[in-house]
């Protein structure tokens, strides 16, 4: 990512990145379980659908096996992807990014990382927030680091990151 986006609350953030991803009315879109509810609330404002996925044992993060299983049985079912995948890195502990990142490419479908809670976090050499389509972080005070508010959007593009400054203002 080499576009960052200064917004008004991580959940700001998420909130354009979802925006970004093309969310809209009915979409669903896959989340991590355990998470807070500001996680998948700019799924909600978008008009998507969360739909949660399991945890896995050991991070307590998104379970990549449980993701694919969850993407086939939808498409199974309906012809359809998820719109978007948005694991969330809890307690910043990393989730199996390369894995789920893997998935999603596979299937063509965006990831947006809920990182708000793992700045400075490595997996696999990489920071956290620097995996999906789109990251973000919280500079909320209970978050590593604070500024009492305030998030920032992690993009690819500077055309990306226009839209949100204009979508943000």
């Amino acid at each position: 990512c080499q576009y960052a986006v200064a917004l008004s609350a991580g959940t700001a953030a998420l909130h354009m990145a979802v925006r970004l991803a093309g969310v809209k009315p009915g979409d669903k879109v896959f989340c991590s379980d355990m998470t807070f509810d500001a996680t998948v609330n700019p799924v909600v404002y978008e008009g998507g659908v969360p739909v949660f996925i399991d945890t896995e044992y050991d991070t307590w993060n998104m379970d990549p096996i449980l993701l694919e299983q969850a993407i086939c049985d939808r498409m199974k079912q309906t012809g359809l992807k998820p719109k978007a995948i948005l694991p969330v890195h809890l307690y910043g502990t990393p989730a199996r990014m390369n894995e789920i990142c893997d998935i999603a490419s596979r299937y063509g479908i965006p990831v947006v990382e809920d990182a708000a809670e793992a700045m400075g976090a490595v997996y696999d050499g990489r920071y956290c927030g620097t995996f999906g389509q789109y990251g973000i972080f919280s500079f909320n005070g209970n978050k590593m680091i604070t500024t009492s508010g305030g998030g920032a959007l992690l993009c690819h593009t500077e055309e990306e990151a226009q839209r949100v400054k204009f979508y943000a203002t």
